[in-house]
């Protein structure tokens, strides 16, 4: 019998003999096992020291704790990240423990209820049962036992459970059901049906720059001949193992043809915002004679992909047209890229038949075909091997027709593609071990597969979300199909991932609320000290938007706490044109902070934030290709500036305490068009420390509408309307 109908039946029984109802709820009532606290965010008035953060009371380790200052008051708090039915807590004191303390909750951080007091605690293991209703739970000491601080091994808080939690569905991996926005073609697919659906989705989402329609086009292992003209939020990828599983006799291409170009309403060659697309895990090849056109600017990577037979491949429109960079990773191309007027571009773990055009800033790392190193004319980097990644995961069909998602292994000092030379190194995961979300679908029940062990794959769509999505699990795949994007309503996180090993992120947008979120993407609690550097968590095409769709906040877009943590490809963007966009109105102070060692990020392209637009706070940092532009709205000089005499803030700050850090072909640009005479002092600050290096910056003043005084601290010479560029091949 279910607790529910135990409920009822009790319910009736005790209301007949003179009872209220609600006492017969009460009566069986029961206290859950599961700590609701575990790896939830915890914050903390003061640490004795940075080994002893807040988090490592709820991280479930009976090893790690939290230690306060020497003084009193002190207090922890845990967001339990909803409002549950507290019933008893668990503390597990460290010999420095609260002789007075007392326990509150709360459903906005801010007005608390007392459910718990004493002025004569013991320490040592406590019991307590208590009864209460919130989401944030505040234990502040008032007394200390000892001299020392106040320290707790382990928070456990457990909530009345009457077994009605979310239900997760689960999966056929043979006949999943991926949602009315995939489409899966086979070999035996009509070819004009395909044809029609692939041109209805084109036409649908040409100039769709801000819409909710959200896409997938995938294909089964086989031949298919097809024209692909991708638009907005459009994923093109094939399932097999292999990219050349899947071969497309025609194109897979992205055009500049919709968005104007200057003062002419008639040139509309213009390939600046082109975003929100990709093209995945294919084969191509082209009719004879014919090029391909992959005319793209942000957010819209070309991997994992195999392009036969074209002569070349164009970035831009193939004449007068602007383009403003991209990524390959991954990827085969038999003869030529050709980048013509693409302002910068990332190419990694590729092999290329040839390159050819440079204009800013084009970085090679563990590419074969690339052009030799040389900066600036050509703007050429050149790095030989990457030292450390893993490839994105992707999903595929194998010879039994079932369903699973490759999650393909970590590489080191690696050159070429994981592909084209024997099959990949990696593992399968069954898509019976994911949870498939689709629209609709609550943070209750994606935290409720998120706790069974479960990987997620999100379908194409928009995902309003009421509470954090809470990765706590080592080794989790979080995959999204279709540009899936991720919306907090509430002012929290969109994710959250623990500090543990092997979590990937990959195929996500997440854009921010009308509430200001603090942090929308949080890799690792403040205060993870955890080494990963043998299974670091990765993030793959991963972007964050605030404002252009509508109004949105958050102070930082993506915080990482944790160690050795990869980034593949992510594009941080505060909006600059679209819906719900100005100065006042899309605030956003910073879109990446570093806070963990080790971080390495591979095609990082942050624009438009109001403060810092990177902050590094960990050593061991390195970054292979950056691209900025600077906010274009700043509205006077009094409105942005860092202090201490420095107009603006630098595009990539390295925090004045960090010893190591290195980065190859870093480019910030400004386009202050409300004010011109707006001056950022630098692009890039850093300490003057040998341990910290710069190769191959440059400064942009695009069309010399603004001032950038110097590349780095304050070396490398003025960007303005007289010398628009400025570049500086080392530092220091």
């Amino acid at each position: 019998m279910s607790l529910k109908l135990l409920r009822c039946l009790v319910a009736l029984l005790l209301v007949a003999g003179g009872i209220g109802a609600g006492d017969a709820v009460a009566a069986v009532d029961a206290c859950g096992t599961t700590n609701a606290a575990l790896n939830h965010p915890a914050t903390a008035s003061s640490t004795e020291n940075a080994g002893l953060p807040a988090s490592a009371a709820v991280d479930g380790n009976p090893g790690t704790r939290w230690g306060s200052a020497f003084s009193d008051p002190q207090w922890l708090q845990v967001d339990l990240g909803s409002s549950v039915a507290v019933c008893q807590i668990g503390l597990s004191w460290e010999a420095a423990y609260g002789k007075s303390f007392r326990i509150e909750l709360s459903d906005d951080a801010s007005t608390w209820h007392q459910i718990y007091a004493t002025t004569t605690g013991t320490g040592g293991n406590q019991t307590l049962d208590v009864t209460g209703n919130g989401r944030y739970l505040r234990i502040t000491g008032t007394e200390r036992g000892t001299g020392y601080g106040y320290s707790l091994w382990e928070v456990a808080v457990h909530t009345t459970d009457d077994g009605s939690g979310p239900v997760v569905p689960p999966t056929d991996p043979a006949n999943p059901d991926l949602g009315p926005n995939v489409s899966v073609f086979t070999p035996s697919t009509p070819q004009a049906d395909m044809q029609n659906r692939l041109n209805q989705i084109a036409a649908e989402m040409h100039t769709n720059q801000f819409g909710t329609q959200r896409y997938a086009v995938l294909w089964k292992p086989g031949t298919y001949t097809a024209d692909v003209n991708l638009g907005f939020y459009t994923q093109a990828a094939g399932l097999g193992l292999s990219p050349d599983d899947v071969n497309l006799n025609g194109h897979v291409r992205v055009e500049a043809d919709w968005l104007q170009q200057g003062d002419d309403p008639n040139n509309k060659g213009n390939a600046t915002q082109n975003f929100w697309r990709s093209a995945e895990n294919l084969s191509v090849t082209t009719p004879p004679g014919q090029i391909e056109r992959w005319a793209v600017s942000q957010a819209a990577p070309y991997r994992r992909m195999h392009l036969k037979g074209a002569p070349e491949i164009q970035l831009w429109n193939g004449g007068d047209g602007w383009a403003s960079g991209g990524l390959f990773a991954d990827t085969k191309i038999d003869n030529t890229v050709v980048s013509g007027s693409q302002q910068q571009w990332m190419s990694r773990n590729s092999e290329f038949g040839g390159w050819n055009g440079s204009v800013w800033n084009m970085v090679f790392t563990g590419t074969t075909g690339a052009p030799p190193q040389n900066f600036p004319n050509p703007s050429h980097t050149v790095v030989g091997q990457t030292p450390t990644v893993r490839e994105k995961p992707f999903l595929y069909v194998d010879a039994a027709g079932n369903y699973n998602v490759f999650v393909p292994a970590l590489r080191s000092n690696s050159a070429g593609t994981s592909w084209s030379h024997g099959p990949a190194a990696g593992t399968s995961i069954s898509l019976a071990d994911f949870y498939v979300v689709k629209p609709g679908a609550t943070a209750a029940t994606i935290n409720a597969a998120l706790d069974e062990g479960k990987h997620l794959l999100f379908t194409p769509g928009i995902y309003h979300l009421d509470d954090t999505i809470r990765v706590t699990h080592p080794n989790t795949v979080v995959l999204g199909l279709g540009l899936a994007t991720l919306t907090p309503d509430t002012g929290q996180p969109a994710i959250s991932v623990a500090d543990v090993d092997g979590v990937n992120l990959a195929g996500l947008l997440v854009d921010a609320g009308p509430v200001n979120s603090p942090v929308l993407i949080q890799v690792g609690p403040p205060g993870s000290t955890a080494s990963h550097a043998a299974n670091p968590t990765s993030l793959h095409d991963v972007y964050v938007r605030i404002g252009g769709a509508h109004v949105g906040k958050a102070t930082v877009s993506l915080q990482v706490n944790s160690n050795d943590v990869i980034g593949d490809h992510l594009w941080l963007w505060r909006g600059d044109h679209g819906d719900g966009v100005g100065w006042n109105v899309n605030t956003a102070a910073n879109g990446l902070v570093v806070n963990g060692n080790n971080v390495t990020m591979y095609g990082l392209f942050v624009e438009h934030y109001q403060q810092y637009e990177v902050l590094w706070n960990g050593n061991g940092g390195r970054t292979y290709f950056f691209q900025n532009e600077f906010p274009y709205d700043v509205p006077d000089q009094a409105s942005w500036s860092s202090g201490g005499g420095t107009q603006g803030w630098a595009a990539y700050k390295v925090a004045d305490n960090v010893t190591s850090h290195e980065a190859w072909g870093v480019g910030s640009y400004c386009f202050f068009s409300p004010n011109t005479s707006i001056v950022a002092s630098h692009s890039f600050e850093v300490p003057n420390t040998a341990g910290v290096r710069f190769h191959d910056l440059v400064s942009v003043s695009l069309g010399g509408v603004g001032t950038i005084a110097n590349v780095i601290n304050n070396t490398g010479g003025t960007a303005n309307t007289a010398n628009q560029q400025r570049y500086l091949v080392n530092y220091p």
